[in-house]
């Protein structure tokens, strides 16, 4: 996506079309009809994109949009997740319970890891704080340990030189 193309997106993402026949457009939210105008850069481009942005909407015999930008279907889901969502076609009933119940196992699996992660961090902190509590002990001076005497031996008095 081009800095011009995410800039009207990002703006007009609510004003979204998807492609209901050749020219032919349906507003996304809203499923107004609505028509390519002949001056814009799309109309004569030979193909017809599958989503469009458009700015302004003209209103005469057909509803023609006017500055329009061809974008991509997954950038409604991304970037206006409220209002559009992206639907996987083709795949059966079975397929998609396969794939819900792998992302389930998947998340059950990752679920645990943290889990132990957690539980051996854990462990790891309280380690640490009873190995710090033996090491920091307080120690205030003229405090007497028990079994010490009251007051220190002095030395004896020396006479003479």
């Amino acid at each position: 996506m081009c800095n011009c193309q995410s800039v009207h997106f990002t703006a007009y993402f609510h004003q979204a079309a998807r492609l209901k026949g050749i020219g032919e457009y349906v507003n996304c939210r809203t499923g107004m009809p609505c028509h390519l105008h002949p001056t814009s850069a799309l109309f004569g481009m030979g193909f017809t994109p599958d989503y469009v942005v458009y700015h302004e909407l003209i209103m005469t015999a057909k509803e023609y949009m006017q500055c329009v930008t061809a974008v991509d279907g997954h950038w409604l889901a991304e970037l206006g997740p409220m209002f559009f969502s992206v639907k996987e076609t083709g795949r059966s009933g079975r397929a998609k319970r396969r794939q819900a119940l792998e992302h389930l196992q998947d998340m059950e699996g990752q679920m645990k890891i943290a889990q132990e992660e957690i539980k051996a961090r854990k462990q790891e902190h309280e380690r640490k704080l009873q190995a710090g509590a033996r090491i920091a002990e307080i120690v205030s001076p003229g405090l007497k340990e028990p079994g010490t005497p009251s007051t220190p031996r002095k030395t004896p008095a020396r006479l003479g030189l």
